[in-house]
């Protein structure tokens, strides 16, 4: 099978689907399949066993040019996979007149309306909005979903929501986000002296923007003595979140590491003694199947997807989103329970042995021979 895989960003891009996209590239690849990628990115991104085609996002028309470079790589494949800019991929597609299935992350409409300051609600009150603008948005984005013979969500929630825009429920399944598969990391120990870590831990991973609602997990942080937070990740809000950290007394107590590669967020999960995600509304985030793999609870905000792999009191805490009283208290109550956090931690890892890589790729990649007809 030849296969066009579409993604918005790529490493060193922190995000879902910059972590999802080079995953399966590389699973299809040693299964066999003949691969390209198509990506945008702001540099040229690092050579890998398969081909990977990109578009400056400095680049005048950058949407034209992916739609384009979609189309040309499509004309030689069986199938097109996009991870995001489902629009595109869709132009793409059906110009080569080749198959489409889209991994649905998020609501376009909603993440551009949010990227331009015109919307700072929550995904499920974004439904509810109107406008001319968002309207068009809405539109185009089910036009270019009704092109894929297959659309995939990662959570249940998700799905609804989609079900919501019209689509054919025999079209939109539920496919989890993959665990990854560990390498072999040092111990807790060893980590932590090497990313110079003590104490009562713990550590965030993600794009810094509005949805990760981050400056609710630094006033929780402050209101529980002694506690550390490493934030791995860069985007939009961290000058902000650097001067909130100065506001609020936690110099010291916070550490901004930047972009890491995957494997450096695993040795930063390893070291933690769990990961904080206050959200203000999220999908089925990698971040939280990431540190359930190598035995890291999580504390996080009970929004979209996250009780589907976040069981409250089995392998983590959850809290309701945008009350960092409630977050510090689930945060203050994990460090002076001895039992309850060894007990979420030993639930951890085993909570996702079923979302091994092996298990969620192969079945993209019977959607994917389905929709191209490929025996």
């Amino acid at each position: 099978m030849r296969a066009v895989v579409v993604s918005g960003i790529w490493p060193p891009d922190p995000g879902g689907p910059a972590s999802h996209a080079p995953a399966l590239a590389a699973f299809l690849h040693e299964r066999g399949h003949a691969v390209e990628v198509v990506t945008t990115a702001s540099k040229a991104p690092a050579a890998q066993p398969y081909s990977v085609r990109w578009v400056p996002r400095s680049s005048p028309l950058r949407h034209a040019r992916v739609a384009l470079e979609i189309a040309r790589r499509a004309r030689a494949a069986d199938a097109v996979y996009a991870t995001s800019m489902v629009r595109r991929a869709a132009i793409g597609a059906g110009l080569a007149r080749r198959p489409l299935v889209v991994k649905l992350v998020s609501d376009e409409a909603f993440e551009r309306a949010t990227r331009r300051g015109r919307y700072r609600g929550t995904l499920d009150d974004f439904q509810r909005t109107g406008g001319l603008r968002t309207g068009f948005l809405r539109r185009t984005r089910t036009a270019a979903l009704r092109r894929a013979r297959r659309v995939v969500c990662p959570s249940a929630y998700l799905r609804e929501i989609a079900l919501g825009w019209g689509l054919d429920p025999g079209r939109v399944s539920v496919l989890p986000n993959p665990a990854p598969d560990v390498p072999e990391l040092p111990s807790r120990d060893e980590v932590r002296r090497e990313l110079a870590l003590d104490g009562r831990v713990l550590a965030f991973a993600g794009r810094l923007g509005p949805q990760k609602a981050l400056g609710v997990g630094l006033e929780a942080v402050a209101a529980v003595p002694d506690v550390v937070l490493a934030v791995a990740g860069d985007g939009p809000e961290r000058p902000a979140l650097e001067r909130r950290v100065r506001e609020l007394g936690l110099d010291g107590r916070v550490r901004f590491l930047g972009s890491i590669p995957r494997e450096e967020v695993l040795r930063l999960f390893r070291a933690a003694d769990a990961a904080v995600l206050p959200s203000a509304w999220e999908n089925f985030p990698h971040t939280v199947v990431e540190a359930l793999a190598v035995g890291c609870p999580v504390i996080a905000t009970a929004v979209g997807g996250v009780p589907e792999v976040v069981r409250d009191e089995e392998n983590g805490l959850l809290v309701p989103a945008g009350d960092p009283g409630a977050l510090a208290a689930a945060i203050e109550r994990f460090f002076a329970d001895d039992g309850l956090r060894a007990r979420l931690a030993a639930a951890a890892a085993a909570s996702v042995a079923g979302y091994s890589e092996e298990a969620v790729f192969a079945r993209i990649e019977d959607e994917l021979r389905r929709a191209a007809g490929v025996a």
